[in-house]
């Protein structure tokens, strides 16, 4: 279960880190991500942030259960 959780943060922060670095030179628009009040960055960043969370949870479990 926790491979799973490893894998998907792991593709999360990728997608997300490439889509900040393609917005930030201009290649994504950007503003095709705002929702509501936030912008596209944030949502992008966000993105990227949860993926971080969800690695973190399953490196987390790994290192749990090995002990």
């Amino acid at each position: 279960m926790y491979k799973v959780f490893i894998v998907a943060g792991n593709a999360l922060t990728v997608i997300g880190c490439t889509g900040l670095l393609l917005a930030a030179t201009g290649f994504l628009p950007a503003q095709a991500f705002a929702v509501g009040l936030s912008s596209g960055i944030r949502v992008i960043g966000s993105l990227a942030i949860a993926g971080c969370l969800l690695s973190a949870i399953g490196y987390g479990i790994e290192e749990y259960l090995e002990k």
